[in-house]
């Protein structure tokens, strides 16, 4: 196991329950079995896309709550606002003098932009800032700052990991063995969670369930989940189902299997299966929707959370600026 995990969570948006699956609980469970863990709200990649300065104070706060009432050991794993270690920064613009253009103009997030802007006939680079050009670097700069030995991401991010490897060994090979080489943890049996339409859940398709929605809202999108036409006595294959994706992640075991042998065996309908599904889930987030109420309800506590957790993530981020000033000469 390794001594110390990183990772970063974006807020432009409510969490919803992909976020929860592929990255708010596998990093929880890190946390429980590091000896050092960093967990980092990235408030200042958030302005590459959010322009609203409440929404984004609003999404910080929100983003911090879901994790505290998720359960994050904040005894275990220094939580922070990105923008609460200005070293950051500065360790950013360094990296900037070490980093090809060529490696930059090969990152997704900035090839995606640039497709899209052909494909609908704009120049390449219409609304591309540098924030999202450079958003690798900063990246880079997050996970290097505190020695971090391993990353858990998403296979969407796998390649911005690869980059922060790369980039700190332009460095190390330029100053010398400065930065620790990173790995990343993917978290297969996850994959893409499917949203509402059976896309990929995400706020950009609108097929998102938020994690603290009421009881109500929640019963109301599972129901809301698209199927196919075959009736309740019909075989059905689970593994391409949206509600037994999502259900057995919220499932014990036997429950898990109970329902994939319904599926198999034609003894449930969608609509049973829905009502099965909205049961599991209630009973595992009610109790922490009373938490992330109660903290939304209360903000001082949560940004006197967050500083707490700056407080500690400082002193580290300064040893490694310490380190790197001193070895390009500054």
């Amino acid at each position: 196991m390794p001594k110390t995990v990183l990772t970063g969570v974006q807020a432009t948006g409510t969490p919803h329950i992909g976020n929860l699956l592929g990255a708010i609980w596998p990093m929880i469970k890190w946390v429980n079995q590091a000896d050092q863990a960093f967990v980092f709200i990235a408030d200042l990649h958030g302005l590459n896309s959010m322009h609203d300065p409440k929404l984004l104070r609003q999404y910080t706060l929100e983003v911090a709550a879901v994790y505290m009432a998720m359960g994050l050991d904040l005894k275990r794993a220094a939580f922070f606002r990105q923008s609460d270690v200005p070293i950051t920064a500065e360790l950013a613009t360094i990296l900037t003098n070490v980093t090809p253009k060529g490696l930059m103009d090969r990152a997704h997030s900035y090839k995606d932009v640039v497709a899209k802007n052909l494909a609908a006939g704009h120049d390449a680079d219409l609304g591309v800032n540098m924030g999202l050009y450079n958003y690798p670097i900063l990246m880079t700069a997050d996970i290097l700052l505190y020695d971090v030995d391993v990353v858990p991401v998403g296979k969407d991010q796998k390649q911005h990991l690869e980059f922060a490897r790369d980039i700190a060994g332009y460095f190390n090979n330029m100053y010398g063995d400065v930065f620790k080489l990173p790995i990343e943890s993917i978290r297969e049996d996850v994959g893409l969670i499917p949203g509402l339409d059976g896309r990929k859940m995400s706020k950009s398709y609108g097929n998102q369930i938020p994690i603290f929605d009421s009881a109500a809202e929640l019963e109301k999108k599972i129901m809301k989940i698209a199927t196919d036409s075959l009736l309740p006595e019909d075989k059905k294959n689970p593994d391409e189902s949206v509600i037994y994706t999502i259900y057995r992640e919220f499932a014990t075991p036997e429950q898990t299997t109970a329902m994939r042998n319904k599926f198999l065996n034609g003894k449930i309908g969608y609509g049973d299966a829905k009502k099965e599904l909205f049961a599991v889930m209630n009973e595992v987030l009610a109790p922490r929707r009373e938490v992330f109420n109660e903290l939304m309800s209360n903000p001082d506590r949560i940004m006197a959370a967050l500083e707490q957790g700056a407080t500690r993530a400082r002193p580290i981020a300064e040893a490694t600026i310490a380190r790197v000033r001193k070895a390009v000469g500054l």
